[in-house]
């Protein structure tokens, strides 16, 4: 009894005298681990008789609990001296002078995509998006396309390896695969705007293999040619902040609208300065028409109940236009000049209350 009360004394002493949980670490080996003094003597109770394993077993679970716990304080103590030193290195001197503000500017094509969208939404347009991958059926069949049609040819389109079955999955060369997944997945009336990245083998200055679309969707019973046109130049006066504008329409082919056409505003170029709404030129911004019956159908919506009309335009160009970018290929450049001289405030939310840019 005499020698569990001195490895008692001992084991506390070796306790208090740790000066690091590594050092206390060792000593809980030393007391409690596999092969430790204390569990050494635990393992002696088999060996002993009934009536000395009853007398000797308290005794031994008594001195394992109180050295466990006094482990667990001296830890505690460790532990927040540790933290404590560890603070007093980590004092931030307030004296020192204040860092500069993080840089960095939103680029003209999410600003353009953000005054699009607070434009529409004024006009009870909905966002919907999809997919950059699509299959035939969505980029082209269901959209009235021919099977003989050029967007179809390797030379226009990125088309991927053929699958077992003989499908080819593409890049979507428009967003106008997500109007067939919102006709099919909801049911009209529909009023909607589809902006999204598209893809097709084009490089020059106005055009880039990957670009930027919105499109815009309304289906309902009674929609016609001068709801679409009205939404349009509404749309062109909100975006170019001006009181007014003069369009006109031109007769035009897309495969998924029936009549088609593209729209032109009136302009003037004074300097390097485009001036929408004003002028004697024309210039083509967009393209439209009224949804074609097949497409209706491919939806499963019946022409001869529901109508409407459906808009494309690119927002990399509508961008151009508006802030004086003479180059595309500059917009995906990833040059951190161009973008401090173009780009915007990210505190600058576009809205109609207080105006779309700066």
């Amino acid at each position: 009894m005499a020698d569990l009360k001195k490895l008692e004394q001992d084991l506390l002493g070796k306790i208090e005298r740790a000066a690091s949980e590594a050092a206390l670490e060792e000593v809980r080996v030393f007391a409690l681990g596999k092969k430790g003094v204390i569990s050494i003597e635990m393992k002696s109770l088999g060996k002993m008789s009934p009536d000395e394993r009853k007398e000797k077993g308290p005794i031994l679970n008594g001195l394992k609990a109180r050295i466990g716990e006094a482990i667990t304080a001296r830890k505690a103590v460790l532990e927040r001296a540790a933290l404590e030193a560890r603070l007093a290195t980590e004092k931030q001197d307030v004296t020192l002078p204040v860092r500069p503000e993080p840089k960095g500017k939103i680029h003209p094509i999410t600003q353009v995509a953000e005054e699009i969208a607070a434009i529409f939404a004024d006009m009870g347009f909905e966002t919907r998006e999809g997919p950059d991958i699509e299959d035939d059926f969505h980029n082209f069949t269901a959209l009235n396309f021919p099977p003989d049609h050029p967007a179809r040819e390797m030379h226009d389109t990125f088309f991927f390896n053929e699958k077992e079955n003989g499908e080819r999955m593409v890049l979507r060369t428009h967003t106008s695969p997500v109007q067939i997944r919102t006709m099919m997945s909801e049911k009209p009336p529909l009023r909607v705007i589809i902006p999204g990245r598209t893809y097709r083998c084009d490089s020059d200055q106005t055009h880039t293999p990957m670009f930027h679309q919105v499109e815009g969707l309304v289906i309902d019973k009674q929609t016609h040619m001068g709801h679409l046109r009205g939404t349009l130049e509404a749309f062109i006066k909100a975006f170019f902040e001006v009181d007014s504008v003069e369009t006109r329409l031109r007769p035009h082919f897309f495969p998924f609208t029936e009549p088609s056409a593209e729209m032109d505003v009136r302009y003037s170029r004074v300097g390097n300065e485009l001036r929408i709404g004003q002028g004697d030129q024309w210039m083509e911004i967009l393209g439209c028409g009224m949804v074609h019956p097949n497409v209706l159908k491919s939806c499963g919506l019946d022409p001869d109940e529901y109508q409407g009309f459906a808009f494309g335009m690119g927002i990399d160009r509508l961008a151009m236009l508006k802030y004086g970018i003479p180059d595309l290929r500059d917009m995906f450049a990833a040059d951190a000049r161009w973008l401090e001289h173009y780009g915007f405030d990210a505190n600058d939310q576009p809205n109609l209350a207080t105006g779309l840019s700066r």
